[in-house]
């Protein structure tokens, strides 16, 4: 401290030195120490500095006074508020001073101050503003030197920017010291109160905006004078633009009165009245819903708006001059019509701005702009204003960005958005007509514009330029020979036709490719690396293009290999370029090579072992493995021989990394190559790959297990001796990988393909009996050290022993026969009868196991088993052997399901694993139709059954049999939703939740049609219809949008209606001595919420998020389940619609609030406390997603929210975690390995 103190007061000492170096040093110096966190001052220090500081703002020399201002910053941090208060009063002061440098240095010292205060000590910051404001609000209504006036203004807006909920009190003074300044004869001063009268709205009461803008709606009113009237305007679009939401109820009286104003011939006026609505329409969207018309036709009127200019010449020249070069005209005509006093063009410029504002937040209207607006703005792209153009083309790709189609579930989601993209379609010629001359264009700025506008034509419209390219070529030819053509003009080129060839048919481009590859192959032997990676990328597409491997093609591309060989295999040598140039070099070569190698057999000596090089590069190998394996599966069979031999080890070597991307993409180019070049590799090279294999077999990724399982199939068919050593290794591997619980999907299919492979090859101590012994060792020995084996694994297991069994026919019967028996001996333990279940239903799926008589009985009496999952486990094994052969098993099990009521569930259960073996194929769907009606009218039967889990197993097979037969079934279906009984109506609507899945199926068509009748439910007078109605509509929504999207505006209301708490649902349980609330609508209140958080992915464009958002906040203030559910809704609605969350902001903050403020219960349960904690968690979670929201700082409830969770020592740590959580993943998530 001391040693601190006296090196202050040695720089102290040297700041009153005649030498301004040593003053300015001395500061500087101040600075650095200032800036340190340590620094800790004493009272004595603290005084003398800001008595130093503050006279140095007086310092002759400029340098020292910059530096002296630059220490405030700091050092208002490290000082007492009794201090700061001595800073802030001798600035204002200063500020009132005759020395014009002295005012200047203090305003600027006052900002440094406000900047620099610390939110979190609201005391110190309201102390410190409320000293401030009546001196500024004095400085602004005097009006003695306009200079000062301004200053105060600034440094107003800055602190009500920063601290205006704070200085409440004064809003009135400063409101009154404002307004008149709005008609102040300096325009610098209105401009300057109307960015703080901006800023005052954010944190202004209700009453005081109500006030300010009768005030603005009465001058408007008056209009006494077009100066005035045009600052007021300005000002009602500051405030809208700041105020959000809370301008909404004002907008049916403001918005007449400027669209008044806009029919005068004042162009500033016009400018201001446009850039007001545009601010409307992007801050209370559901507000001026009903302007919007009236809005489109005054900007459709005003986009065209240009008085001194026109046009038509240039129309009827446009179909001649499309070849000649029009530089000499465009000059002469800028000359002739360049008007300075013209500023009609800022018309232009608003209205097409307030339009993109139009077309980016009403998808709704999408069909109506492609009526109006799009021929509109089509027909101005001949703009001759360069930034006006640029803001039509902003609009239009706006236009384009909204078409994209809204759900992107394959088949889905085209026929929804058929109306638009239609109507776009009709109009590509008109748009490329437009273009087409501007691509011819002098100015960089218009041609990018182009090329944005077409690249995002093309992704909405893939194959929209196939009849247009002959336009566009001449275009994308200038801009990459143009000497002109900057660094980023050819870029965007290189970037759209990379799209461009990626999007179209290889046919369309064939007549082209003269003129496309010597503009490409300069590009790729450009200087700047940037452009030679970006070309790369487009040669790497304009190859597939020239000889397309997946389709016929006659186009002669011989002409071109070498061209694009040579300049490619140039930057694949060279070693010291930009790494992203190296990468795109490997992998366009890998594609030359792939699809043109056959042309370049000399050219492979020299090229190929390049690659080896680079693979033993550690940056550039992962990008060769890839490109290897493109060649290697190449159709062409490119020899790849020669550097098999060196590539092999190194390959293998790739497989002990600890690089996941690269042992993945190595597997995959191994398997490749085993397949493709079995010839060229021997069985050394295979041990070299084949010793680094046992540990990538395990559980921990099932994905590199998979795809080593496939490399062990690959060398099975085309290495047999090599397949003999696995077992002192790698098959132990298997066999543990077997027994995880966590073995499913392809990794598992991968395992199957392996033994089914292994069993063919007939390798000694690897036959049949071999293997099914290390197999079903874990079920039969219960003296492991590892102990019982997982529940899941016998199911794996089971799989396993079938794929053997079907492979070797001959044994089949003695297996299974085995299995019988050890499922009757008395002496099995229950986990051995479970796995015998699950073994002989694996196998009686593709073996008809009818032969052995009495396995119907033998299955059957495991029905009586006190083992639920023995149960289970034989209802499994009867449905999967009565596939084997159904006219036999079949119509046992109906009977049965008819003759043992107490067996019906489990007899239910093997039914539906009938129905779902046999209608998953064509010949099944066959064999099963001759059985649909026995089985139909059987399920009808049981479809009003109590129990539930009865219900739902006659709903499942229901709905699976309706796919077998839909025509008939669905009428049966939709009969029945008028069942008296509500257990009967709520299967029947089960039901078809089982037939919706998210591929297309030939059902979709009647599922549409009669969808909305199954949905009428959802007005059932009984509870549980209701809520399966619920759950099969989310299942609808997630699966298969496009069935219920023309059904939510009569759906919807009903939905909604769901949310809601009912009294009469809620009654009180006593329990012993205790009360016990219970909540029967809780359910179905959930069932409601999941299927609106359903809707925010796939359906978001056809909700009113305004009621959407109603909803939400009332499930914030719902039972716990729900408030998770909308906490996860909030963050989703945060990313989707961030302007309509904004708007609603404070009373969001509020329920967010009692949650995180709730304390649970003294004596509660450990369970309560946990719950609390999780219930904050997510709380904050959508605090944070609701902060990343801009301006969303600005809302004065969620500031103060702010500040309570940094004062309560747990939510801060808490929200201090989640926030570094939010941007980790957010991290992650940019640099998301996608290999």
């Amino acid at each position: 401290m001391a040693s601190v103190s006296y090196h202050i007061a040695n720089l102290l000492e040297k700041m009153t030195s005649s030498d301004k170096d040593f003053r300015f040093m001395a500061t500087n110096d101040l600075m650095a120490e200032l800036q340190k966190d340590s620094i800790k001052l004493d009272d004595d220090s603290e005084r003398k500095v800001v008595k130093m500081l503050l006279k140095l703002l007086g310092d002759k020399n400029g340098e020292v006074q910059n530096l002296a201002v630059k220490c405030l910053g700091p050092l208002v941090s490290k000082v007492k508020e009794f201090q700061v208060e001595t800073i802030v009063d001798t600035l204002c002061s200063n500020m009132f001073s005759d020395k014009e440098q002295l005012r200047d240095i203090s305003s600027i010292g006052l900002k440094t101050v406000i900047t620099e205060l610390p939110p979190t000590s609201t005391t110190l910051a309201a102390s410190i503003c409320k000293r401030i404001t009546s001196r500024l609000t004095n400085a602004i209504s005097k009006k003695e030197d306009m200079s000062v006036q301004l200053e105060a203004l600034d440094i107003l807006g800055d602190l009500l920017s920063r601290f205006g909920g704070l200085l409440l009190a004064f809003h009135i003074t400063i409101k009154q010291a404002l307004l008149p300044q709005l008609a102040s004869p300096r325009l610098a001063v209105r401009k300057r109160a109307i960015i703080a009268i901006g800023h005052l709205v954010m944190s202004c009461s209700t009453s005081l905006f109500h006030e300010l803008i009768e005030f603005l709606l009465t001058e408007l009113t008056n209009n006494s004078s077009a100066s005035t009237t045009r600052t007021y305007i300005q000002c009602v679009g500051a405030i809208s633009r700041q105020a959000g939401g809370r301008f909404g109820e004002y907008l049916e009286k403001m918005v007449p009165l400027i669209v008044k104003f806009c029919k005068t011939d004042d162009d500033e006026l016009t400018e201001f009245c446009l850039q007001a609505f545009e601010s409307f329409v992007r801050r209370c969207p559901k507000e001026v819903s009903n302007f919007i018309p009236e809005m489109i036709s005054i900007c459709l009127k005003y986009v065209c708006h240009d008085p001194n200019y026109n046009y038509d010449d240039d129309d009827d020249n446009e179909e001649m001059d499309t070849d000649m070069p029009d530089e000499e005209e465009d000059e002469e005509s800028e000359d002739e019509y360049s008007d300075d006093d013209d500023m009609s063009w800022k018309v232009r410029r608003s209205a097409a701005k307030c339009l993109e504002a139009v077309v980016s937040t009403r998808h709704d209207m999408l069909p109506e702009f492609y009526k109006t607006v799009s021929p509109a703005l089509i027909a101005r792209f001949k703009e001759r204003e360069e930034n006006v153009k640029s803001d039509i083309f902003h609009a239009y790709i706006a236009l384009l960005k909204q078409t994209r189609p809204v759900v992107v579930a394959g088949v889905d989601s085209m026929e929804e958005e058929e109306g638009p993209l239609n109507m776009l379609k009709s109009q590509v010629t008109d748009i490329v007509r437009a273009i087409h001359r501007q691509l011819r264009e002098k100015s960089i700025k218009t041609r990018q514009g182009c090329f944005s506008l077409l690249t995002e034509l093309v992704l909405v419209l893939p194959g929209a330029l196939d009849q247009h390219l002959t336009s566009i070529m001449p275009g994308i030819q200038y801009s990459l020979g143009d000497k002109n053509s900057s660094s980023n003009m050819k870029i965007d080129t290189l970037s759209f036709l990379n799209t461009l060839l990626a999007s179209h048919s290889p046919v369309v481009f064939h007549p082209h490719i003269k003129m496309l590859v010597p503009p490409i192959v300069n590009a790729v032997s450009d200087p700047f690396y940037k452009i030679t990676s970006e070309a790369l990328l487009v040669t790497q597409q304009l190859v597939k293009v020239l000889r397309p491997l997946d389709s016929k093609s006659t186009f002669d591309y011989k002409p071109y290999v070498k061209s694009l060989y040579s300049c490619t295999v140039k930057r694949l040598k060279a070693a010291d370029i930009d790494q992203e140039v190296k990468e795109r070099a490997i992998a366009c070569m890998g594609q030359i090579i792939a699809n043109l190698g056959d042309c370049l057999q000399s050219e492979l000596k020299e090229c190929l072992p390049i690659f080896l090089e680079r693979l033993k590069n550690e940056i550039t190998r992962l990008t060769t493995v890839k490109a290897l394996t493109l060649i290697a599966q190449s159709p062409l069979n490119i020899d790849i021989r020669f550097i098999l031999e060196e590539g092999f080890p190194i390959l293998a070597s790739f497989l002990r990394k600890n690089q996941r991307a690269l042992k993945l993409s190595t597997l995959q180019c191994l398997d490749v190559v085993v397949r493709n070049y079995s010839g060229a590799i021997n069985a050394s090279m295979l041990a070299d790959v084949m010793k680094e294999m046992p540990p990538l077999i395990n559980e921990n990724d099932l994905h590199i297990s998979q795809l080593t399982l496939n490399l062990l199939t690959s060398i099975s068919h085309s290495h047999k001796q090599s397949i003999s050593s696995i077992q002192a290794e790698i098959l132990p591997q298997i066999l543990v990988l077997v027994q995880s619980p966590l073995l499913q999907g392809g990794a598992l299919n991968a395992v199957l393909d392996f033994f089914r492979a292994l069993i063919t090859l007939s390798l000694p101590k690897l036959g049949f009996r071999d293997l099914l012994q290390m197999l079903i060792m874990p079920v039969y020995d219960t003296r492991l050290s590892s102990g019982p084996i997982h529940r899941q694994a016998y199911h794996s297991i089971a799989r396993c022993v079938a794929a053997l069994t079907e492979m070797s026919p001959l044994e089949a019967s003695n297996v299974v026969a085995q299995f019988i028996s050890d499922i009757k001996n008395p002496k099995s333990t229950e986990l051995i009868v479970l796995f015998s279940l699950l073994a002989l239903g694996e196998i009686g799926k593709n073996i008809d196991l009818s032969p052995h008589r009495d396995i119907q009985t033998v299955i059957l009496d495991c029905f009586s088993s006190l083992n639920e999952e023995v149960k289970s486990a034989a209802s499994f094994a009867l449905g999967n052997v009565s596939v084997g052969n159904l006219p036999k098993f079949l119509p046992f099990v109906l009977q049965e399901i008819e003759n043992q009521p107490k067996r019906q569930y489990l007899l239910l259960h093997s039914l539906k694993e009938v129905i779902n073996c046999e209608s998953s194929s064509q010949s099944g769907v066959e064999i099963l139709k001759s059985y649909v009606q026995t089985i139909w009218t059987m399920l009808f039967h049981n479809c009003e059954c109590l129990e539930e889990g009865t219900r739902n197993v006659v709903s499942e097979c229901m709905g699976k049999l309706t796919l077998v037969d839909p025509q008939t079934l669905m009428a049966s279906l939709q009969q029945h939703l008028n069942d008296p009984s509500p257990l009967a109506r709520s299967t029947v609507v089960t039901a078809i939740k089982f037939t919706i899945s998210d591929q297309p199926q030939p059902i979709d068509p009647l599922l549409k049609a009669c969808i909305g009748d199954f949905l009428r439910t959802l007005q059932d007078e009984d509870l549980t219809v209701r809520r399966v109605a619920l759950v099969t509509f989310n299942s609808a929504a997630h699966n298969k949008p496009s069935l219920i999207r023309d059904l939510l505006e009569t759906v919807l209301p009903h939905l909604y209606n769901e949310t809601k708490v009912r009294k009469e649902l809620i009654r009180e349980v006593e329990m012993g001595p205790f009360k016990h609330t219970l909540d029967d609508g809780l359910d179905i209140r959930k069932a409601a919420f999941e299927c609106m958080y359903t809707l925010l992915d796939s359906c978001l464009d056809r909700l009113d998020i305004f009621e959407f958002l109603n909803h939400v906040e009332d499930g914030l203030k719902d039972h716990y389940d729900i408030k998770m559910l909308t906490y996860l809704m909030l963050v989703r609605l945060s990313h989707l619609c961030p302007s309509a969350v904004l708007q609603r902001l404070d009373r969001l903050v509020e329920p967010i609030r009692a949650t995180c403020t709730t304390k649970v219960k003294a004596h509660s349960v450990k369970q309560e406390y946990e719950k609390q904690e999780e219930l904050k968690r997510s709380a904050l979670r959508a605090v944070v997603a609701l902060l990343n929201i801009p301006d969303s700082d600005k809302s004065p409830q969620m500031n103060d929210f702010m500040s309570h969770i940094k004062a309560t020592s747990e939510l801060a740590v808490m929200y201090d975690t989640i926030q570094k959580d939010a941007l980790s993943t957010g991290q992650e998530a940019m640099a998301m390995d996608t290999s």
